[in-house]
């Protein structure tokens, strides 16, 4: 696991408590870009309370909010798939 996932999960698991987290380091599939690197491009699937009744937008700006440090420095590319309750 690499260092920049672990902060992107504790981020997301201290501040929204979810009850589904998957973050995938996509970063190897984009492998020849001009902007990959190492622990650049990330993939989460995030379900949690503190997100059901923000407009996917709101939800979406909330995540970045939270990872701004990482998406200012050294996550280049951030997928983002919100989990309904149902």
């Amino acid at each position: 696991m690499g260092k920049i996932r672990d902060i992107i999960i504790e981020k997301l698991q201290t501040q929204l408590q979810p009850t589904f987290l998957e973050v995938h380091d996509d970063s190897a599939k984009h492998a020849g870009h001009t902007d990959a690197g190492e622990e650049t491009h990330f993939r989460i699937l995030i379900q949690s309370p503190a997100l059901i009744d923000l407009s996917r937008v709101a939800a979406h700006q909330r995540i970045y909010q939270i990872l701004d440090d990482e998406l200012k420095t050294t996550v280049h590319a951030l997928a983002i798939q919100i989990r309904s309750r149902h």
